[in-house]
């Protein structure tokens, strides 16, 4: 019994958000930072966990409206992303959880208009690339369950609060490939778009909440949920914004199998970067906006360890409008079908 509750502990504590495509959603996760069971860990248990996400981008959207005509006339910016996410968790105490993450990502982003421009006539505009690869911004958080993990199994609750820190590189440069007068061609280097940074230079706070509930034999409730917030306003090497972030989700397990500890998973799924901050300044450039996807997954748990494999797709894109000086200006975004997470923790 104790192993499927572990089980359905896990969706509840699992949840990071990682770009998607050019919405610059960073690497983030809430309170354990890794999709555990850690509701039974012990009091000077360690747990180890690794998330690896790709993604695609390529669909375009102003709002919730997708530009097809840019698939059509090849003008579409593809974000090819491959991240990871480590995590180190330590029991304090049954209930109280500390956790360091540090991510890792290798971006491959090609585009028309960054390099000759999109008006160039048919056939002579070759499709280039710039890449970032390396350590993002690191993460410090702690949560505490509100009930004794121990003997509430039937439901719990945490809160907790994390630290983001400015370690990852915010002022990545690349190559671009440039026509001068006479349409001889240069490179140019400077820093890559706002969706392959690895950093954005700022100090960031997040609180957040993390859930899961017994609704009926075999099924449960998971949620969870965070705000980053990010005082600093501007990135000045980039001229880049440096904006809050948030995401949330909500669903249900299910014990396919329960004597061989397999479950399957269907929730929400909600991440994005709104256009104006709760704290500080929202000036320089940035893309915000808004993914809701559907997502399913399956579920392996054992006495110390789980593995997690999800596959949320989007049903719905938003480009929200960016706040400038004069007001709300609408702009577009590239946007994924959908993305491939598979999530593994390990204590000891």
């Amino acid at each position: 019994m104790k192993k499927l509750l572990l089980t359905f502990a896990f969706m509840a504590v699992f949840s990071s958000a990682f770009s998607q495509g050019c919405i610059a959603v960073r690497s983030m996760a809430t309170a354990n930072g890794n999709p555990s069971g850690s509701a039974f860990m012990h009091a000077g248990d360690f747990q180890v966990s690794s998330n690896y996400r790709y993604l695609h981008s390529y669909k375009h959207f102003v709002g919730t409206v997708e530009q097809k005509q840019r698939v059509e006339q090849h003008t579409e910016v593809i974000n090819d992303q491959h991240s990871f996410d480590f995590g180190l968790t330590y029991a304090i105490t049954n209930r109280l959880n500390v956790t360091v993450n540090v991510p890792l990502s290798f971006n491959d982003r090609s585009s028309l208009y960054e390099h000759y421009g999109n008006g160039t006539p048919a056939g002579s505009n070759p499709r280039f690339h710039t890449q970032s690869k390396g350590v993002g911004d690191m993460r410090l958080s702690a949560s505490f369950w509100l009930f004794n993990p121990m003997t509430h199994t039937k439901g719990n609750i945490a809160i907790g609060v994390g630290i983001k820190a400015p370690t990852g590189n915010a002022n990545v440069q690349d190559g671009f490939h440039k026509l001068d007068k006479d349409k001889k061609e240069y490179i140019q280097v400077k820093q890559v778009d706002q969706s392959i940074q690895l950093g954005d230079s700022g100090w960031g706070e997040s609180i957040e909440v993390q859930g899961y509930y017994s609704l009926f034999k075999k099924a449960n409730l998971y949620f969870n949920g965070f705000y980053l917030f990010s005082p600093k306003e501007l990135n000045r090497a980039t001229n880049l914004s440096v904006p809050d972030q948030f995401g949330a989700r909500v669903g249900m397990t299910y014990a396919l199998f329960p004597k061989r500890n397999i479950a399957v998973s269907l929730g929400g799924r909600l991440e994005g970067l709104p256009a104006v901050d709760a704290i500080g300044g929202s000036g320089g450039s940035r893309r915000p906006g808004y993914i809701v996807s559907i997502e399913p997954g399956i579920i392996w748990s054992s006495h110390k360890s789980s593995l997690l494999v999800a596959v949320p797709y989007a049903v719905v894109r938003n480009r929200i409008p960016t706040w400038t000086a004069t007001g709300f200006k609408s702009g577009d975004a590239a946007f994924a079908d959908y993305f491939l997470s598979a999530t593994y923790a390990y204590r000891f």
